[in-house]
């Protein structure tokens, strides 16, 4: 593609995703999607783009994106539904993980001739959630700030699995034997000392910042720094997207965590964001990410129609499983409504992609099977993925869901006031309980006292 119409293409992509964030506020049909069909059609449908045009740029803009996308995130989380989120937080990852992987391997294996152990990396490599994905989706639909940022951590999260477990089976089918402690200790120091890392580099940063809004320019700094702790985490071999969440939410909560910790440690006050240093971090993910999902349509890849229809067998069987995981790993008092929204919301990201490529890469037998199946998962699960959102939002269909649900048990201890307001989809910011925008509330229940 000449540069001018490069350039032409930049400006219009960035105009259509305006549009778009317009449309979804409209007709709930997300934005992701259209962006998503951009890249496929320009992509793989046209011929007009392939990644390899991006060369070595691709995957660092990818990256680059993911930081910014965890880091803003991190930043809007506050501490106390942090907290209130861990426990079903690890619980969802946990049994997602293992569930996915599964499902995926015992299809593989009775479909392809990639074996028991080949098998299992497909699976392993396909058992988490894209935390791009995830998170634009979870801020953008009306669920409770609980059920959303179990949706966020859980992203970041499985991380930690999706990275240590693939490249584990990978050096054991090389070498030919699996170390169970071995990789369980890489997960634990993977997610243990890169959340260290982040949250002391936010609190050192944190000093430093007052210092730095004394130069000129310097909006960009702190970022550039969150690139740095990620870099370092990543060399360290530790797991980068958890650090740089690690500092988002650190630096986000630096006025609560500041004063009471490092009081006897250091003498100045820690200083937390500005509200123009927030403002632009938003606009800045909201460019990275409109270019990161037309980046991944044009990733995807569908010579070969047969790994294609394999991935959308997968995907139907990890959207169908999906449901008793949230069932036995949520909350019981989650409602209905969110709990359909944290079954439709399982799609695979480029980290997924980048680890399909490694097998391939290093000689092993059926590397192209698992990279063609996997990138058909990405593709079919982010479609899934939007589509679901949208008709758990504006259809029956999180009538369905929510039958199946309270059928277990969920949403049952909710207050009804709750559950209505819900499954009724109104703005998660207007439920009780759940930061109301205004202090209306708060006045009723004092004339109510009175």
């Amino acid at each position: 593609m000449p540069t001018a119409l490069t350039i032409v293409f930049v400006g219009c992509t960035i105009f259509l995703s305006h549009y778009f964030a317009t449309l979804f506020l409209r007709t709930k049909i997300p934005d992701v999607l259209w962006l998503f069909t951009l890249g496929l059609l320009i992509g793989p449908v046209f011929g007009w783009v392939k990644p390899e045009n991006f060369g070595a740029v691709g995957p660092v803009f990818t990256t680059i994106t993911l930081i910014f996308i965890l880091f803003e995130s991190g930043i809007d989380q506050r501490l106390e539904p942090l907290i209130n989120s861990l426990s079903g937080t690890a619980k969802i990852t946990t049994y997602n993980f293992v569930g996915s992987c599964l499902v995926a391997a015992i299809i593989a294996y009775f479909y392809t001739d990639l074996g028991v152990l080949r098998s299992l990396m497909l699976g392993s490599i396909v058992g988490g959630t894209s935390s791009a994905v995830v998170t634009t989706l979870a801020r953008r639909f009306p669920m409770s700030e609980r059920s959303s940022t179990i949706l966020i951590l859980e992203s970041a999260f499985s991380d930690v699995y999706t990275l240590a477990i693939p490249l584990t089976l990978l050096t054991a089918y090389k070498v030919g034997r699996v170390d169970v402690a071995y990789m369980t200790g890489q997960m634990i120091a993977a997610f243990l000392l890169a959340a260290m890392l982040g949250i002391v580099g936010a609190f050192g940063w944190s000093i430093l910042l007052n210092q730095m809004r004394t130069l000129q320019n310097t909006v960009f700094t702190t970022p550039a720094f969150v690139f740095v702790i990620y870099g370092i985490v990543e060399i360290l071999g530790y797991s980068g997207p958890i650090a740089a969440l690690a500092f988002g939410i650190t630096l986000g909560n630096i006025d609560v965590l500041g004063p009471p910790i490092m009081k006897n440690v250091i003498s100045r006050k820690p200083i937390s964001l500005n509200d123009h240093e927030r403002a632009f971090f938003s606009e800045a993910v909201f460019l990275l990410r409109t270019f990161f999902f037309v980046y991944i349509g044009i990733s995807v890849r569908l010579q070969d129609w047969w790994p294609f229809m394999l991935g959308a067998i997968i995907t139907a069987a990890l959207f169908l499983i999906r449901i008793p995981i949230v069932c036995i790993s949520v909350p019981r008092d989650t409602a209905s409504k969110d709990a359909a929204f944290m079954a439709a919301m399982i799609p695979k990201g480029l980290g997924a992609a980048v680890l399909a490529s490694l097998p391939a890469q290093q000689g092993v037998p059926g590397g192209e099977v698992i990279q063609s199946v996997v990138f058909s998962i990405i593709l079919c699960t982010t479609l899934f993925t939007t589509v679901l959102t949208f008709l758990v939002d504006k259809t029956m269909v999180s009538s369905v869901y929510g039958w199946i649900f309270r059928v277990v048990g969920l949403g049952k201890s909710k207050s009804p006031e709750i559950s209505a307001a819900t499954d009724g989809g109104l703005p998660s910011e207007d439920l009780p309980g759940v930061r109301p925008k205004t202090g209306k509330r708060r006045k009723k229940n004092n004339e109510d006292s009175n």
